[in-house]
């Protein structure tokens, strides 16, 4: 049932000539369902709508699309945990994580985790999140039906900082009017959505004095430093590496002696053989002696499964785009960047790079199609605006404020929880993640400089899949698992100081 109106898009009205612009207004549609999770029916209500942003002067900014989904029934609003869930990009709707991993609907894959034909179905999600707490989905400015203001730029929100300001404000907001300061609060986010979520445990905590219980970081990047494949950077040569190997593990094109390994045995031999022969061979630069080198080009063809010759006219240093390229190539395929267990086929199988990441070619069709049809025939909400799935925002990115230095948000996160003892971080990797390496994600957490009594609050998981491991049932299943364990143990009344930080005398 729907206790409103279907909403009327009034967002592609034009000023004519002498007109004054319309002031946008909020709208919103709620309607209400059952979701069965582990034999126990939950009955909520989803909320679709938009909230407005404005300045001090009541200027309306943007208007922030949302999906929420609140629990019924609940006695004290201030006792259930609140959740708010973005994804990445940047550019990226939320669209991701709620139709594939949160969300009480799901996409239907095969049993496999294959991508059916059309037409795509969603499905009840037993693995939901809703068990354990409320759900409210953000498309940042410009995604979704999210959109700036008539009279104001979308540009100048496509920033790192204006987007934490941003999607701050409408957290603020939403858990002002709907009565949630008292609830334990979380974020979740996803590849950038981990900078985004970072960028926000200090911004909510220093701005608005909004205390989080936990963080949930989905194939995270944090420092870029880490991901940036440009003259003068080694680093990330050194942190794909461990998963080259698991990709060419997972395709058989390692020796014999790797390949009938298990693939957690395999990736420590890498991950050793990167953090110190490796590391400190590309440290020399072209001081290496060619002995050094030679041992160099065999392991590192050896641990990628590529042909040595090419190791060596690569000057040591695969670029993930040379390897999705590379590695197949004898079978004119391709391997994906999201999900490097997706293969792909090119015109050109000559070409220095691939035409098209095949993992996500795979479910971006499936993604858009369900999210469109829910938003209609399920959840009542109409817009003949298009619902803007992922724009390539990443290209116009403003990183101004950071001129000659990487963006370097695990230290915003290391101060945030250095504030808030209590806060707890839980990291998703993916072993088949080319975007956001887990071996990146690792060496980030480990150069922190986290007081030894804060670093237990970080918890890390692993899945045999790839950036959205949410894909694969088996990892849907454990990270349900281990998203609701966290979920609960962040939210103990009687969890212990672990600063002991008494007042004094």
């Amino acid at each position: 049932m729907s206790d409103a109106s279907p909403p009327q898009d009034r967002s592609q009205d034009h000023d004519g000539p002498g007109k004054p612009q319309e002031e946008p207004r909020e709208e919103k549609v709620q309607t209400r369902h059952t979701l069965v999770i582990d034999g126990h029916p939950i009955h909520y209500t989803a909320t679709a709508g938009t909230l407005i942003l404005r300045d001090e002067d009541q200027k309306p900014q943007a208007t922030l699309f949302y999906i929420a989904y609140t629990q019924d029934h609940v006695s004290d609003p201030g006792t259930r945990p609140i959740t708010f869930s973005f994804n990445g990009g940047p550019g990226s709707s939320s669209v991701w994580m709620h139709l594939g991993l949160l969300g009480p609907r799901v996409v239907q894959l095969r049993e496999d985790g294959s991508v059916p034909p059309p037409p795509y179905r969603l499905v009840p999600n037993p693995h939901s999140l809703l068990d354990r707490s409320d759900l409210v989905f953000i498309d940042p400015v410009s995604t979704g039906y999210s959109r700036p203001a008539p009279g104001q730029e979308a540009q100048i929100f496509h920033g790192y900082q204006k987007d934490i300001e941003s999607v701050g404000e409408f957290i603020r907001l939403y858990t002002t009017r709907n009565g949630r300061w008292a609830s334990p609060k979380f974020l979740i986010g996803e590849s950038y959505g981990t900078t985004r979520a970072a960028g926000l445990a200090g911004h909510l905590q220093d701005r608005h004095g909004m205390v989080l219980n936990g963080i949930m970081l989905v194939s995270a990047i944090l420092n870029f430093q880490t991901a940036r494949f440009v003259v003068g950077n080694d680093l990330p040569y050194i942190l794909f590496l461990p998963t080259y190997t698991a990709t060419a593990w997972y395709h058989r094109r390692l020796p014999a002696e790797l390949q009938e390994r298990p693939l957690r045995e395999v990736l420590a031999q890498v991950e050793a053989f990167a953090t110190t022969d490796y590391a400190l061979g590309l440290l020399k630069g072209d001081a290496i002696v060619p002995q050094e080198r030679r041992a160099l080009v065999a392991q590192l063809a050896r641990f990628t499964g590529l042909d040595p010759d090419y190791v060596e006219r690569s000057h040591l240093r695969i670029s993930i785009h040379r390897f999705t390229k590379e590695l197949l190539r004898d079978r004119r395929r391709t391997v994906g960047r999201l999900d490097t267990r997706f293969v792909g086929i090119d015109r050109d199988a000559a070409g220095e790079t691939f035409e098209h990441d095949p993992s996500y070619s795979a479910i971006q069709g499936l993604y858009t199609a369900t999210l469109n049809d829910y938003l209609r025939r399920e959840l009542r909400y109409e817009s003949d605006l298009p619902y803007e799935i992922l724009l390539p925002l990443y290209q116009k990115w403003d990183y101004s404020e950071f001129q000659n230095q990487y963006l370097n948000v695990a230290e915003t996160l290391r101060a945030a929880m250095s504030k808030n003892p209590y806060l707890q971080v839980f990291v998703a990797n993916g072993y088949y993640d080319l975007a956001t390496p887990y071996f990146a994600t690792e060496y980030t957490v480990n150069h922190m400089a986290l007081d030894p009594a804060l670093r237990g609050n970080i918890r890390m998981g692993y899945y045999e899949a790839g950036h959205m491991m949410y894909v694969h049932p088996p990892s849907l299943a454990q990270l349900k698992t281990d998203l609701a364990a966290f979920v609960d143990a962040a939210t103990q009344p009687d969890r212990a100081d672990p600063l002991g930080m008494l007042p004094g005398p």
